[in-house]
C-alpha cells in the first residue's frame, strides 16, 4: 500500500520539478519574460567569452545560494530573511570572484566590478525570497539551474551576434572572411555600443513572445 502510494507522489514531484525548470527556461525567462539582470546583459556581452563566464558564474551562484538557503529555511527568522539570504549569497559570489581572479585573471579584469554585482542581481535574490524559502532543497536547486540557464541563453545569444556584428570575431577568434571587407562589408559599430544591446535584447523578447504565441 505504501510502496504504490510512493509512486505516484514521485511522480508528482518529478512533474512538478520540470514544470518549474520548463517556466524559468522558457515561459519566465528572468532577462525576456522578467526584465531581470538587464545591467550585465548589456555590460559583458561585447565579447562571447565573458558572457559565457558571467553566465556560469551566476548560474553556480543562483544554484547553490538557492538550495542553501533552502537548507536553512526553517531556521531563518523571518524578519532577518533578507539580511540571511545576502549574506549566502554574497559568501558565494566572493568565492566565484576569487576563482575567477585564480584560473581566469585576464577575464575576472574584462568582467570588473559586474562579478561582484551578482550580489546585487535581481533573478539570485528573487529566486531565494521568491522560491527557495518555500521549497526544498533539491527543487531549490534544480530551479536555480534553469533560471541560470534562461538567463545564460539570452546573455550568450546577445553577446554572439554583438560580437560577431561588431567586430567580425567569435571568442576572440576572425570568423568573418577578408574577402568580404575587401568587397566593401563594414562591422557594425552600433553593436559594440549598450543600445545595440537594447536592439538585440528587444529581438529576443519579440521572437519569444511569437513563438509562444504560436505554441498556444
Amino acid at each position: 500500500m505504501n510502496g504504490t502510494t510512493a509512486k505516484p507522489l514521485t511522480a508528482l514531484r518529478r512533474t512538478q520539478t520540470y514544470r518549474d525548470i520548463a517556466r524559468a527556461l522558457w515561459e519566465a525567462n528572468p532577462v525576456s519574460k522578467q526584465i531581470l539582470g538587464i545591467c550585465s546583459s548589456l555590460a559583458v556581452t561585447v565579447q562571447l567569452q565573458t558572457a559565457i563566464v558571467m553566465s556560469i558564474a551566476l548560474t553556480m551562484v543562483v544554484a547553490l545560494s538557492s538550495m542553501a538557503i533552502s537548507m536553512l529555511r526553517q531556521w531563518i527568522p523571518r524578519n532577518i530573511r533578507i539580511i540571511a539570504e545576502v549574506a549566502v549569497i554574497a559568501t558565494l559570489v566572493i568565492i566565484a570572484d576569487e576563482i575567477l581572479k585564480a584560473f581566469l585573471y585576464d577575464i575576472s579584469k574584462q568582467l570588473s566590478v559586474f562579478v561582484g554585482l551578482i550580489i546585487t542581481n535581481c533573478i539570485v535574490l528573487g529566486r531565494a525570497e521568491g522560491y527557495a524559502l518555500s521549497n526544498p532543497p533539491v527543487r531549490s536547486f534544480m530551479d536555480g539551474i534553469a533560471n541560470g540557464i534562461g538567463y545564460s541563453s539570452i546573455l550568450i545569444g546577445v553577446a554572439f551576434l554583438r560580437e560577431l556584428l561588431g567586430s567580425g570575431k567569435l571568442l576572440g577568434y576572425p570568423v568573418i572572411p577578408e574577402a568580404l571587407y575587401k568587397a566593401g562589408y563594414v562591422n557594425n559599430g552600433l553593436m559594440v555600443l549598450a543600445p545595440g544591446a537594447f536592439i538585440v535584447i528587444g529581438l529576443f523578447v519579440w521572437l519569444e513572445h511569437t513563438l509562444l504565441k504560436k505554441s498556444r
